[in-house]
């Protein structure tokens, strides 16, 4: 059997899979090319109702405001480490199904990292709401996409089905928060364990 190829989990409402995203794209290119790219997110409308009755459960705890609070200090210090400014958004009725299956969408046009790059400015240096059709269809035409396509994603039943799969993968790779790195029997969890993970990835590739 093949070994499963290095991957990670992202979520574009994570603010420290943003933190890791720019640092994959800025400071560890070769490692992002080599590896795969796949989404995690709280099932919203859509993925909910084809999940319900299933056999999948995932690994999803709601917030504390304490925790909230902790996060909201901790992502400013981070990012202004990195010379960063956070917009922070105010998510009134979020569903994140309208980012993350466009993301499937820009996937297949080969514009995958073009659009979280743009999603993720929209959602944290420009502070909008990432669950509006109308923002997903702005970020997915500034990164070359058809924004109809891109915006409405969730209303494509292909798209939808593969969402659900990409929802199940999660269980069976043991991931139960984000960024999540995997690469052979190694897990790493967190943006700062993102180095570690580089390190492996490269290591095996100056390999014989």
């Amino acid at each position: 059997m093949a070994a499963e190829p290095a991957r990670w989990y992202f979520s574009l409402r994570s603010p420290y899979s943003w933190l890791a995203f720019r640092e994959l794209t800025e400071n560890a290119h070769d490692v992002a090319e080599r590896i795969e790219w796949r989404p995690y997110w709280e099932p919203g409308g859509a993925t909910a109702r084809l999940l319900a009755g299933t056999d999948v459960r995932l690994p999803y705890v709601p917030m504390s405001k304490e925790k909230h609070l902790y996060i909201l200090q901790d992502v400013k210090r981070l990012a202004a480490e990195r010379g960063l400014t956070v917009a922070w958004p105010v998510d009134t009725a979020p569903d994140w199904d309208t980012a993350h299956l466009g993301w499937l969408v820009a996937s297949d046009a080969g514009l995958g990292r073009e659009y979280l790059g743009q999603v993720y400015r929209a959602r944290f240096e420009r502070g909008l709401d990432i669950s509006d059709r109308a923002v997903i269809a702005e970020a997915g035409a500034a990164a070359g996409l058809d924004p109809d396509a891109v915006g409405n994603a969730a209303d494509d039943p292909a798209i939808l089905a593969r969402g659900v799969e990409a929802l199940r993968a999660l269980g069976r790779d043991g991931v139960f928060g984000v960024p999540f790195f995997l690469h052979g029997p190694n897990r790493y969890w967190g943006s700062d364990r993102l180095a570690g993970f580089v390190a492996s990835v490269r290591a095996e590739g100056s390999e014989g």
